[in-house]
């Protein structure tokens, strides 16, 4: 009896490896979406902490001098603009994991396919070898037929 044999057996272990790779990729961007978001959340409560310090020293009605002033004003401008650039760094990664996940289903969508075609040709082995299993009874049961009447 012959042994199961896939044609596209290299293919599939290719397939196979190219979805683990795009696993992995995916996974990497997801880790730094992550932590850019972290980051983000820290620049948040840093400038939260800034905007509560000013508070405070407002309330106190403590002198305010113009320099301090500035420096506040220094402060949360930089506070902002390093907000925003970690908000477009997010963006950027949302799309490269966006990019990142579509790769990654087109090659589970292929894999699946030569997978289920292997069951397929699997299916049809079995139903062949069946068949030929089959013919060997038959043949073997009209030679004990032919040679009972002889």
């Amino acid at each position: 009896m012959k042994r199961f044999k896939f044609q596209l057996e290299t293919l599939l272990k290719v397939t196979r490896m190219k979805k683990d790779e795009a696993e992995v990729k995916f996974a990497e961007v997801s880790r730094r979406l992550e932590e850019q978001r972290m980051h983000l959340q820290r620049l948040l409560e840093e400038m939260q902490q800034g905007q509560q310090d000013y508070e405070s020293i407002s309330r106190e009605g403590k002198r305010v001098t113009v320099g301090r002033l500035m420096a506040f004003n220094s402060f949360f401008a930089w506070k902002r603009g390093q907000i925003e650039m970690q908000q477009d760094l997010i963006l950027q990664t949302k799309g490269e994991r966006q990019k990142r996940l579509k790769e990654l289903m087109e090659v589970m969508s292929y894999l699946k396919s030569i997978e289920q075609l292997k069951e397929k040709r699997f299916q049809e082995y079995k139903e062949e070898m069946l068949m030929e299993e089959q013919k060997v009874l038959d043949e073997l049961g009209l030679q004990i037929a032919m040679r009972a009447k002889g």
